[in-house]
């Protein structure tokens, strides 16, 4: 059954997508801790972090180290914060959160965002992945 995640990887729901190659897409939450939460996610549909294939594994925490300057330039935030948990999808996927002090990355800080808000801080990150290139 396809995720969520491979239902916006393939086209069939919306996103806000932030960069993506052959292996990975980059997309914001929806439902962000702070604003310019993004998710990296693998194109490959599989549940479990630690059940990735060792090459896949590596690339993406790669990715993640890349990406992560480029959020926390664009959102101003003293660090990017990282977490995995894996029950909400079913779905590999890494969380980057702008944060600013301890205690940031509580999922319970959640709360939804509206699609002019998620616009802006899209053009934000992506711009500063442009210029970055």
């Amino acid at each position: 059954m396809e995720s969520i995640f491979t239902k916006i990887i393939n086209g069939k729901l919306p996103a806000f997508p932030l960069w993506e190659n052959e292996d990975f897409i980059a997309i914001l939450d929806i439902h962000p801790i702070n604003p310019g939460h993004t998710l990296l996610i693998p194109k490959q549909q599989i549940d479990y972090i630690f059940d990735l294939p060792d090459e896949l594994y590596n690339s993406m925490w790669q990715v993640a180290k890349w990406l992560a300057p480029f959020i926390q330039q664009a959102m101003q935030s003293k660090r990017i914060g990282i977490a995995v948990e894996g029950f909400g999808v079913p779905h590999v996927h890494i969380h980057l959160v702008p944060v600013n002090s301890g205690n940031e990355l509580n999922p319970e800080r959640a709360t939804s965002a509206s699609s002019e808000e998620l616009t802006i801080v899209q053009d934000k990150i992506s711009q500063a992945i442009k210029d970055g290139l």
